[in-house]
């Protein structure tokens, strides 16, 4: 690494804390301002208390911001490092010396695509590891936590319902379990049976649910011809693969953005996943690549134009950088929200994903080779 390397890269990586620091601050003091009131509500904790759980709830909640943020944070860190260096005119020195200005910013462009890998090991390890600490709102201070559950579907389709349900122990009172079956090849289920019980705790070296008072009703086929009552048996076990941490998880809408790419394909192959919700499960599938794909092609695009000898120019290309990286934002987002959507009677998820990189990466590569260095 040579001399100017190692300044380009102080350089950006200064700019890089200072713009990390400065968004997420932003973002922690605007969500706390507005909802503070919420957060008062469990005064009766203690100071001690509750400022801890005000520091754990944002602590975990800057794992979403930075994976939401990390593009536009690239971007602002390279804008302070190239416009310090314009300003001071070392671009120029750095050209009289023979050396291209595409050469100075590959120190960027590395550090960008690490930075990148950075993001990719949020979005696949830890918010999935904390998706449960992560569905927590802003009121939802205390530990001891119940709530009813509708209608909480399993691996096989089968479709859990509990009075109460308690996140602290893991434990459902009153469960009511509807088991189903798929009609081949047909998004249709027929019921084969429900299942009560007094209180379900799950039982993971079993991979299911442990049933006090537990009783299995089996409902025949029924025809015209031929009628057979229900039958009623004991059961004191159900296995299910739908554990008490994703039941809170499942709550939440838009809970497919806090799991990780494997956990999306395994959702996507259970039989019990809803056709409806297969388009939102490609949909993440594929942003989880195209994403980071896209925050480096908004670095490109920017770098094109922030690359600039006349620091009477730099105003303009800062401008102009934020203004396309915003138009990149504005078209993603576009493209998601579309991409769940009936068009022509056909539902393209994969392609509303990929668009943004078809329309932006020719732009990058044009910006890149007409940049004068």
């Amino acid at each position: 690494m040579t001399i100017l390397d190692r300044y380009v890269t102080k350089n950006f990586l200064i700019g890089y804390l200072i713009a990390f620091m400065v968004t997420i601050g932003m973002c922690i003091t605007t969500d706390l301002f507005v909802n503070i009131d919420e957060f008062a509500e469990n005064a009766a904790l203690g100071v001690g208390a509750m400022m801890y759980k005000i520091i754990t709830f944002y602590a975990l909640r800057m794992l979403l911001w930075y994976r939401d943020l990390a593009g536009i944070i690239v971007v602002i860190a390279a804008v302070f490092s190239l416009a310090r260096g314009t300003r001071s005119n070392e671009l120029i020195a750095v050209m009289s010396s023979g050396v291209s200005l595409k050469r100075l910013i590959a120190p960027i462009v590395l550090l960008a695509a690490i930075l990148t890998a950075v993001q990719i090991a949020d979005q696949e390890l830890l918010i999935p590891r904390y998706a449960h600490q992560l569905t927590m709102k802003h009121d939802d201070m205390t530990s001891q936590k119940a709530y009813d559950v509708w209608f909480a579907s399993d691996s096989a389709g089968n479709l859990l319902c509990a009075g109460s349900f308690n996140e602290s122990t893991g434990t459902a009172v009153n469960p009511y379990i509807i088991l189903r079956q798929r009609l081949h090849g047909q998004d249709q289920w027929k019921v084969s049976g429900y299942i009560r019980a007094q209180e379900a705790r799950y039982d993971y070296g079993r991979q299911g649910w442990v049933l006090k008072d537990g009783t299995q009703t089996k409902i025949a086929a029924l025809t015209a011809v031929d009628f057979e009552s229900p039958r009623v048996v004991p059961a004191d076990f159900f296995a299910s693969v739908l554990q008490p941490e994703q039941i809170p998880m499942r709550k939440q809408e838009g809970y497919k953005a806090l799991l990780s790419s494997a956990q999306l394909v395994h959702l996507a192959q259970n039989e019990g996943t809803r056709q409806s919700d297969l388009a939102e499960l490609y949909l993440q599938k594929h942003s989880r690549i195209t994403d980071p794909i896209m925050n480096l092609v908004m670095l490109l695009v920017a770098l094109a134009v922030l690359v600039c000898r006349d620091p009477r120019d730099m105003k303009s290309a800062i401008a102009i950088s934020f203004a396309t990286t915003a138009g990149c934002f504005v078209l993603i987002f576009i493209c998601k929200m579309f991409a769940t959507e009936v068009f022509m009677n056909q539902i393209r998820p994969e392609l509303w994903a990929w668009a943004p990189i078809f329309i932006f990466v020719p732009v990058a590569f044009v910006q890149m080779d007409a940049m004068k260095t």
